[in-house]
């Protein structure tokens, strides 16, 4: 596994634990050559998911993609990583209950906004205002109206 601090390719598994119910391995690893702590998931390879997108090209399913936008979204926020990656493995895990190995970006986008709004509220309206697209400040502000009326 290469570090992604050095780039060396040497490094130990300190810890490993079971995530998900056995459908991922969690491991913790410390590089040997800076000594920088780094963690990795191990999950069966499966039939890839894919995605819908709005303009109807369909791509496979990239979780990393989804982690750097809610990232971007809860950046100066109380919210940690791993409650995102929660929120990312209960997107993978519906995705598994579907008979169907495709969904449309906007039920994952639906979710997302979902738990977004429990989460946090300023990390709701950043993501709903790249998600969404707002063309103009009134679309924006009807949104932000029916976020202060609940």
């Amino acid at each position: 596994m290469k570090c992604p601090y050095c780039g060396h390719n040497k490094d130990k598994v300190i810890d490993s634990r079971e995530k998900r119910g056995g459908e991922a391995i969690r491991r913790r690893r410390q590089c040997l050559a800076c000594s920088r702590r780094f963690t990795t998931y191990e999950r069966t390879e499966e039939a890839p998911y894919m995605v819908i997108k709005k303009d109807g090209r369909r791509e496979t399913f990239d979780r990393q993609k989804i982690l750097r936008g809610l990232l971007k979204a809860c950046e100066k926020r109380p919210i940690s990583v791993t409650t995102l990656e929660e929120l990312i493995d209960t997107i993978e895990q519906k995705l598994q209950e579907r008979s169907e190995r495709e969904i449309p970006t906007s039920e994952i986008g639906s979710f997302i906004m979902e738990r977004l709004k429990e989460l946090d509220k300023v990390a709701y309206v950043r993501f709903a205002s790249v998600y969404r697209e707002f063309k103009d400040i009134n679309e924006f502000m009807e949104e932000l109206k029916a976020l202060l009326e609940k």
